[in-house]
């Protein structure tokens, strides 16, 4: 995996300055997993500098997870102030098409042109749905996905192709697409659905590595590969979700190409081929 091992070692020498507009339930550990990966993390949301510390940061995440007005309003000023910066963002769509506050916010962020979508399978579905792209209903419950990644793999790569941006789709085995290319991550382990947020982590982590390389693909598919090797030696030894959490900042913190190798499985399909 050497783009990926190149991309981990350019966040550790970089030290990019991610912004990170999360909710209250992931902020703790998104901010220590951007810090463990070696970026450097700063929780600003409010819009009265929202969009004014887009244009210092390096990369911007916006997640929805705990929406509120004032907080929506500083997530379309910083996505604006980043594009108009030519800076890289990533938008997290949590719980999209369970209400309609989710869907209309989600559907105002993506006409902001993120770089990258990272969702779960149910997500993907209903933002793709919302987009036009692909009609299917979503089986999500609220912020957990209840549809097979493999299943929105079609309007994952629809979704990229309509918005030119990359879609990354999480769940046991990660699917990253450009519309075109499509790369599978396989990695992580079976207690990560019990330790919350670890997939508003891997956003704001995302965000870090599109901040040093320039190819949205390869920076996602990096990001992905660096959490599944961090799950998967964080879970050997766990004894539950606790303690994964724990060990999940330390593996993220130690990992090296060794524990890459170790831990996580990127395969790539050849462009243009079904999925």
């Amino acid at each position: 995996m050497p783009d990926v091992v190149r991309a981990l070692d350019a966040v550790r020498a970089g030290a990019p300055l991610v912004q990170s507009i999360t909710n209250y339930v992931s902020m703790d550990i998104a901010a220590n997993a951007v810090l463990a990966v070696g970026a450097s993390p700063a929780m600003v949301h409010d819009p009265s500098e929202a969009g004014e510390f887009a244009g210092i940061a390096a990369a911007l995440s916006v997640n929805i997870g705990t929406p509120s007005p004032r907080w929506a309003e500083g997530m379309a000023l910083a996505a604006e102030a980043a594009v108009a910066a030519g800076r890289p963002w990533v938008l997290d769509p949590v719980a999209v098409g369970a209400t309609a506050l989710r869907n209309e916010l989600s559907a105002d962020l993506l006409t902001r042109r993120p770089t990258v979508v990272r969702a779960n399978a149910s997500e993907v579905l209903a933002l793709a749905a919302l987009a036009g792209v692909d009609a299917r209903r979503s089986a999500g419950k609220g912020v957990d996905s209840g549809d097979a990644v493999e299943d929105a793999v079609g309007a994952a790569r629809g979704l990229a192709a309509q918005r030119g941006c990359v879609v990354v789709c999480t769940g046991e085995v990660d699917v990253v697409t450009d519309g075109d290319r499509v790369v599978r991550v396989e990695g992580g382990s079976a207690l990560l659905p019990r330790v919350t947020a670890v997939g508003c982590s891997l956003t704001a982590v995302t965000a870090a590595f599109l901040a040093v390389e320039p190819d949205p693909l390869v920076a996602a598919v990096a990001a992905c590969a660096v959490f599944a090797a961090a799950g998967t030696r964080a879970g050997r030894d766990a004894r539950g979700p606790a303690s994964l959490r724990t060990a999940l900042l330390d593996e993220l913190w130690a990992l090296d190409a060794a524990g890459l190798a170790d831990g996580a499985l990127v395969r790539a399909e050849q462009p243009g081929a079904s999925a």
